[in-house]
């Protein structure tokens, strides 16, 4: 039993501007032996297919290339050369690859591509003519945005039940052993789809709480009926403006086309009942920020805000407020200002007070740029391993920091690139003493849950102004359905 593993994954935002080259990629990209070596003991898709087919007698995995993006940058639509650059050698390296029996694809679902409207479609469709009638799988993340083109190529999709993602390597063994047995002959994969039409701000999308906990709590209801393999829905990826937009379920049956239907139909009768869930309104930045104050004097400390309309890093608006309000003990491990980074880098060392703006450089949405004064106690690259559920154990190369302390157990790091810090390893890296803080600012919406939950007294969801808010209907949307929910006119109040 020969089975290739191959991948090519992107979450393209289209609302950044820069357009996204092969050179965003080719650093970050493994081929043959090394794909299984940077995953073995990670917890990644990958990883999954690998503990399954290792542990299968007589199968042989047959690594292939495996194609993302380096950390940092800006960039949005790749480019139609960057995808067909990969998605043609996935292709050639499967013709190359001599007699498969399968072909597990780790794909995202979220990648955007000029000209070609469907992107992982169409590379499982590239793949198919490769290698012709036999079993090709499809893991993504739930962020992806796909429908019925992508099934009608693979022959059996499975998509994260997790955000945060602590699932990955749990859904690439699923998929390996539906390869395993669909190889073997006992299994016949069926899937049907539902499209429900909504779009969502990834900040409503947390798999713990509703409304996806409810989404979630019935596909596992129907993976207890016999005959139904498993349940998946996407809620998609709303800052990507493409015809696929929103959200997807799919469900895979052993052989039962009537089972298969049920239950892709009843999970998208209950997601669409849920529909105002995902669009209910957040406290923006200044109310925001007195909410967590009076959180503070409470005693609900330490809270975590979620600052999760900043894609760039750049964004000012939470930051803004905190000075204007007086807080003190807090954190923001990441400001991004490739300018402001290197001018500290070039011009500055530790012990060194500076006074230097920060942000607000991107675009209007991002706010204006914010001076600060502090005392700098950190500069360097960190290197540290995560320590959180998602992807524990592997290594972060961070570029260019800075941590100014600016005084009252006021901190901001200023990067070079978006910085986050989903566990505590991004603040301890550059010096930070967690216990100390009363609000962690994060650059995020839900990953970083998966730690701060059982760190922090409250997680506090904020809209703030930023290419990835909340109020997605402030997005200027050229691609997407005309009727989707709650951007169709017949939904505006």
């Amino acid at each position: 039993m020969r089975i290739a593993i191959a991948g090519f994954s992107d979450e393209t935002c289209t609302f950044c501007t820069e357009p996204t080259g092969i050179e965003r990629f080719e650093p970050a990209t493994q081929r043959g032996q090394a794909i299984l070596d940077a995953n073995r003991g990670i917890p990644t898709y990958i990883n999954g297919y690998m503990r399954v087919l290792e542990a299968t007698e007589g199968a042989e995995i047959v690594p292939l290339v495996y194609a993302s993006k380096t950390p940092g940058g800006f960039q949005s639509w790749l480019v139609p050369e960057c995808f067909d650059k990969y998605a043609n050698e996935i292709a050639d390296r499967l013709r190359a690859a001599g007699k498969l029996d399968g072909v597990l694809l780790s794909l995202h679902g979220a990648m955007a591509v000029s000209g070609v409207p469907k992107p992982e479609a169409e590379l499982v469709r590239r793949a198919r003519a490769a290698v012709g009638n036999i079993p090709i799988m499809v893991t993504l993340d739930l962020h992806a945005n796909e429908d019925h083109e992508l099934t009608d190529a693979a022959d059996a999709v499975f998509i994260l039940k997790t955000y945060p993602h602590v699932d990955s390597q749990e859904i690439g063994e699923i998929a390996a052993r539906c390869m395993v047995e669909t190889v073997r002959g006992f299994f016949r994969p069926v899937q049907a789809t539902r499209k429900p039409p909504i779009i969502s701000a990834s900040i409503y999308q947390a798999s713990e709480y509703p409304p996806m906990k409810l989404v979630y709590d019935r596909c596992r209801e129907w993976e207890r009926k016999p005959g139904v393999y498993c349940v998946s829905v996407a809620p998609g990826y709303a800052y990507a403006d493409v015809p696929d937009v929103g959200m997807f379920v799919v469900a895979v049956t052993n052989g039962d086309r009537e089972l298969a239907e049920a239950a892709a139909q009843d999970v998208a009768d209950l997601a669409w009942t849920l529909r105002e869930q995902f669009a209910a309104p957040l406290p923006k930045p200044k109310e925001g920020v007195a909410q967590v104050l009076d959180l503070v004097a409470r005693g609900e400390k330490p809270v975590v805000i979620a600052d999760g309309a900043d894609r760039i890093g750049d964004s000012t608006h939470v930051l803004k407020e905190l000075l204007a309000q007086g807080a003190r003990n807090w954190a923001i491990p990441g400001i991004a200002d490739p300018a402001a980074a290197k001018r500290l880098e070039t011009n500055s060392k530790v012990g060194d007070k500076v006074t230097i703006s920060v942000g607000g450089w991107y675009n209007a949405l991002s706010g204006q740029p914010v001076e600060i004064t502090g005392t700098i106690e950190y500069i360097g690259r960190p290197s540290y391993v995560l320590v959180g559920p998602m992807r524990k154990g592997a290594r972060v190369q961070d570029g260019f920091v800075a941590r100014l302390n600016l005084g009252d157990n006021r901190h901001v790091v200023v990067a070079d690139r978006m910085r986050g810090a989903n566990d505590s390893s991004g603040l301890t890296s550059v010096g930070v003493d967690i216990g100390t803080l009363d609000i962690i600012v994060l650059k995020d919406r839900v990953h970083h849950r998966a730690f701060w939950d059982s760190v922090a007294k409250v997680d506090f969801r904020m809209d703030a102004p930023g290419i990835g808010l909340a109020d997605i209907s402030l997005l200027q949307y050229e691609n997407i359905p005309a009727g989707i929910y709650p951007l169709g006119p017949q939904w505006r109040k």
